[in-house]
């Protein structure tokens, strides 16, 4: 049986990869923080859909490494893994403090490459590992006033290119997914005028849905797709790009 960890399981973006996943027949590990409820919920409509299928609910605050070792040690068979979690800082970066960079880099850079470094001899075992992450257009174009959070995405990617050739004698592929702006709780505080001038700079005129989004992660998990490696796709719209 197939198993993938899902970080960020219980944000939009990755409630929507863990339905699309389970649909296709993955077993999951899906990892949260603080959002138990919507967690128990998942938990509850995927094993009513998916009988026939294991999903283990893994509490980890991605900013303590003290918890490395519960999340590896309670994690067996895997073959791929999706960070899917992450959160933004917004403001000028002369008003960012040294915590919220420590916070940012950790979150977002640190504590997955550990959780790689826990699990890579797990994933290459089955010779077709998948690693994918969910970083962000910002990534590549940057942001003011997300200055920080366009450093860590940027540094996603640089990883995703470098750690892909390292491990590709190993059968894993290694790619991000890089969203554009996507109709979520991370963009829900936009006015109405703030929107309407975001959609204006959007080629298709709207914003994504997680479900497109999530529908790239199956593409990249699915066998065929074996010889897709070190690449950061963009999913915006067309915007930015």
């Amino acid at each position: 049986m197939k198993a993938a960890l899902v970080t960020g399981a219980s944000g939009d973006i990755g409630t929507s990869i863990a339905r699309d996943l389970a649909g296709s027949g993955w077993s999951l590990y899906l990892h949260y923080h603080s959002n138990q409820e919507k967690i128990k919920l998942l938990l509850a409509e995927l094993q009513s859909a998916y009988p026939d299928q294991e999903f283990y609910p893994l509490c980890l605050d991605l900013t303590d490494e003290a918890g490395l070792s519960k999340l590896a040690d309670h994690i067996f068979s895997l073959q791929a893994i999706v960070f899917a979690h992450g959160k933004t800082e917004y403001g000028l970066l002369q008003d960012m403090t040294s915590l919220q960079m420590d916070v940012l880099w950790e979150m977002h850079v640190k504590m997955p490459i550990l959780i790689i470094q826990a699990l890579q001899e797990k994933i290459a075992r089955s010779r077709n590992g998948r690693i994918v992450f969910i970083s962000s257009v910002y990534g590549e174009v940057g942001s003011g006033l997300e200055v920080l959070y366009s450093t860590v995405k940027g540094a996603q990617i640089a990883f995703v290119k470098a750690y892909s050739k390292e491990v590709a004698s190993l059968g894993v592929t290694v790619n991000a997914i890089c969203p554009g702006a996507i109709d979520t709780q991370m963009n829900a505080h936009l006015e109405n005028d703030e929107k309407e001038a975001l959609l204006e700079e959007i080629p298709l005129g709207r914003m994504g849905k997680p479900g497109e989004i999530s529908f790239w992660v199956s593409q990249l998990l699915k066998e065929d797709s074996r010889y897709m490696t070190g690449q950061a796709i963009y999913v915006s719209g067309g915007w930015l790009k």
